[in-house]
């Protein structure tokens, strides 16, 4: 950490050096307004040829800096034509502009290969969604933005376990294990954010969120094997403005979200931006009275911005968010029939202990666990991102420090029993990070990016992990019918307590070049060589339950809990990379073609391992790293003016796959990491988007996904098959979990000019469908842990007005449909298993101010 400050200080001082150089800068005020003469905030303002742009603010001004008096100014909005002003000297007072209205569907600019270009430009599959569409969306969160984009899945049973994919890959399905990487890279302003917990918090004034499908690893500082989320926040801006937003809604859902933006000087501009959600919990505990998993959410995000010349940008951000619902609680779903014997299947064993289940229907939406569920996290950061202008391109370094704190409590056994009276893995994370990138032209028809990477990474138990067991344990994990078992006292309190840490560097020299054979045909290479030194220390030891020296009760206890210990450091290379074959075959239509290689690096586990003869299987601890082959076609076309529509189809393949496996072992009741000898996904995409007329839009994609074990000889067996001859079984041909054969979205938005309380603006109706056809929950495919297909209908309808204030009334989930985000066995695997639920149908206002 103190070399990284002193590096930072070093490149302020170099950094101040060079704005001492450069010429004096210049200020072009204006104001972008429609026909009638009325004020058009969020258009763009760039100066033609360079990457130098603004987005007007809630009065439709702006304020761009120049050092060259002449220069063209182009503006674009959405349902106007693109207009150019030539400027042959920088202007005395504010300018006027006024845009023509047009049909044309708004060209959509993208960051994605850290230079400034058109969505349709890039060789890249990219969806890209707007925070306009987030903020009327209602779509807060990552969980929210995949049902627009068809082709990202995310499945979380609390922060920690949650699971970013992209066309089926990424992470591990289901339960997490923090000595892996994510294959799915999260940027935010340029800055990775290491922990997957990430994904669940609130967004903080977003601009713009694209989604990359496929390798992305000559490109971003991290390794992304199967895509990336490449999220940008709104900038501070000179021009004084602030936005209000408050939203109400049924099961008492309040949410406010505030921005507020200005100069601090003539080169200082500084933004402050605050989110807060509450909402009551959708299930009931019928024996506390409570209502739980709740929204609970807080977030602030600062920015300042130094704009010495329009050459040099420098931005200090800080963000903090908390989260402390009372929830993520699952429900009891369904009961399978396991291969043990009688005496040893769920229902028989409830009903021994005198107990029923509260409900046997899910979405009674109940529960009477005895164990408090709690996910309480605390998430933020500091970053610290340098451009400079040089030559015909720019340097960028991109600093950042962040933290995740993680607080938590499950009833693993999801039922009023006292099974499993303690699930606790309290731990803390801190990560740095430093990225240094050139992007720009190098020669006469070469362009493109190099740059350097690197990562650090801590995580460790605070102060340990606890699992323990209450008095009805012996009964679920009873395996003979010695009377021994019901010994009193033998495992109540029983339990574990882990201590673990995780040391990581990753390091990375990547780059990619674009090079024009000709205008029309483009060729793309791109290398990534990769660093990664990570070292695990494990100790697991038990506690509590009754103190004996009688072998045969020990010999019981130990067939629960046992301890265990281990240390394992690991390093590895590899050189990775990318070809891209680009052809402009009409100037409305882009074809490419890629192949690809990719690397997610070796992993060690960090949630306990299975053992065999009362000896952990040492030989676990560290995984395989995967290689990925990747190839992709692809046609990015412009059918008409007012249109877009675009195809990919993509083959992936993987050795060495990194998948959790579940097992009736409670000391490893998180699962643990193996390898899958090969896996293969394939698959298309079509997503399209059409304005009608200015007042008339639809859009849509659809998803084919097909994603296959092609070789796993050593899986566990189903829920099902659990205590049968054999724990392992071979199941390649079989599905991969987590992934819908077909899943696709669709909306529109149709509108009108008029005037409200004398405010004039555009009276709007919008909806989305998104759907997903059936998938398998369990890594080793369960007839009973299967999730049907579902499809969620979400609309909204109100009043934008030009400026002031603005109503919008929605509902999501129009038609109330239950359906299931995961299942999950219990612990031990006695046959009954829990589901994480959906939300049923919400409905409310949002008010939102702009001045």
């Amino acid at each position: 950490m103190k070399s990284l400050l002193q590096y930072n200080i070093l490149w302020l001082v170099f950094a101040l050096c060079q704005i001492n150089n450069l010429d004096a800068q210049t200020m072009i005020k204006g104001l972008v307004i429609d026909s009638d003469a009325l004020p058009l905030p969020g258009a763009t303002v760039v100066i033609k040829g360079t990457e130098n742009f603004v987005i007007t603010d809630g009065d439709g001004k702006f304020n761009l800096y120049s050092a060259h008096p002449s220069l063209i100014l182009q503006v674009n909005y959405v349902g106007y034509k693109l207009k150019e002003i030539q400027l042959s000297k920088v202007p005395d007072s504010e300018i006027s502009i006024q845009l023509e209205e047009d049909a044309l569907l708004e060209e959509i600019l993208v960051t994605s290969r850290r230079r400034t270009e058109t969505a349709q430009n890039v060789p890249i599959p990219i969806t890209v969604v707007g925070g306009p569409l987030i903020a009327d969306a209602g779509a807060f969160n990552v969980n929210r933005v995949k049902e627009l984009v068809p082709s990202v899945q995310l499945y979380s049973s609390n922060p920690r376990n949650t699971t970013l994919n992209i066309r089926g890959l990424g992470s591990t399905f289901g339960l997490t294990n923090d000595g892996i990487d994510p294959g799915v890279g999260f940027y935010v302003d340029g800055v990775y954010y290491a922990r997957p917990a990430a994904t669940t918090l609130d967004f903080i004034d977003v601009d713009q969120i694209e989604v990359l499908r496929g390798p992305q690893g000559t490109l971003f500082g991290k390794n992304t094997t199967a895509g990336a989320f490449n999220i940008t926040t709104r900038q501070a801006s000179f021009t004084p403005g602030a936005n209000f937003e408050l939203s109400y809604g049924n099961y008492g859902f309040i949410q406010a979200k505030s921005s507020i933006t200005g100069p601090l000087s003539k080169t200082v501009a500084a933004r402050l931006s605050f989110s807060g959600t509450q909402r009551n919990g959708l299930i009931e505990n019928v024996v506390t009275g409570r209502s739980v998993n709740d929204l609970n959410n807080l977030g602030v995000r600062g920015q300042i911005l130094f704009i010495p010349t329009d050459k040099a940008t420098i931005t200090l951000s800080m963000d903090a968010s908390s989260q402390r619902p009372d929830g993520y609680a699952q429900v009891v779903a369904g009961v399978a029939p396991t291969l043990r014997p009688e005496y040893r299947q769920f229902d028989q064993i409830i009903a021994d202990l005198g107990y029923s289940l509260p409900s046997r229907n899910a979405f009674d939406r109940v529960i009477d666990h005895d164990t408090p569920w709690r996910s309480n996290q605390n998430l933020g950061g500091i970053s610290l991102n340098v451009d400079f202008e040089i030559g015909s391109g720019t340097l960028t370094s991109t600093s950042a420090w962040r933290y995740w704190d993680w607080d938590p409590s499950n009833d693993r056994d999801f039922t009023g029993l006292p099974v499993l009276s303690l699930s606790q893995a309290p731990s803390k994370h801190r990560q740095w990070s430093q990225e240094i990138r050139y992007a720009g032209s190098f020669l006469p028809g070469v362009s493109g990016v190099v740059g350097i990477f690197a990562l650090g990474q801590d995580l460790w138990s605070d102060p340990y992990h606890s699992e323990e067991s209450g008095s009805a344990q012996w009964r679920f994990s009873q395996n003979t019918t010695s009377p021994l078992w019901q010994t009193p006292g033998l495992f109540e309190g029983y339990g574990i307590r882990t201590t673990n840490r995780l040391e990581s560097f990753s390091g990375a020299v990547f780059g990619q070049l674009d090079w024009a054979i000709t205008d029309r045909l483009h060729l793309l290479p791109g290398l990534r060589y990769n660093y990664d030194d990570k070292k695990v220390n494990y100790l697991r030891q038990t506690y509590g339950g009754l103190q004996t020296e009688d072998p045969a009760l020990i010999a019981l206890q130990r067939a629960v809990y046992n301890d265990q210990a281990f240390d394992v450091s690991v390093d590895d290379f590899n050189l990775s990379g990318q070809i891209t074959l680009s052809y402009q075959a009409r100037y409305n239509i882009n074809t490419f073609a890629t192949y690809s290689t990719g690397y997610k690096p070796v992993g060690l586990n960090l949630g306990g391992l299975p053992s065999a003869g009362g000896s952990p299987l040492l030989e676990l601890a560290v995984i395989r790293p995967e290689a990925v082959q990747h190839f992709e076609l692809g046609i990015k076309s412009n059918p008409t003016t007012n249109s877009t529509l675009n195809f990919t189809v993509y083959n992936t393949d993987i050795k060495d796959y990194q998948t959790i496996v579940q097992t009736a072992e409670l000391g490893v009741n998180r699962g643990y990491l193996s390898n899958a000898e090969r896996v293969r996904v394939m698959g298309a995409e079509l997503d399209a988007n059409i304005k009608i007329n200015k007042n008339i839009s639809f859009y849509g994609g659809l998803a084919y996904t097909d994603g296959i074990y092609v070789s796993f000889a050593n899986a566990p067996v189903p829920l099902e098959e659990t205590g049968g001859d054999v724990a392992f079984k071979d199941i390649s041909g079989e599905d991969l979990p987590g992934i819908s054969k077909f899943a696709g979205s669709i909306g529109g938005e149709i509108s009108r000019s008029g005037t409200l309380f004398e405010k004039k603006g555009k009276t709007f109706f919008a909806y989305d469908v998104y759907y997903r056809s059936s998938y398998s929950s369990s890594p080793s495919p369960s007839q009973y842990l299967m999730i049907n297909g579902y499809a969620l209908t979400n609309m909204r309808a109100g009043f934008r007005a030009t400026e002031g204030t603005s109503f919008i009334f929605w509902v999501r989930n129009l038609f109330d449909v239950n359906y299931f985000e995961m299942l999950l066995p219990g612990a031990g695997n006695a046959g009954h298993y829990a589901g994480v639920l959906g939300d049923q149908r919400t409905f409310g206002i949002t008010i939102r101010h702009v001045m």
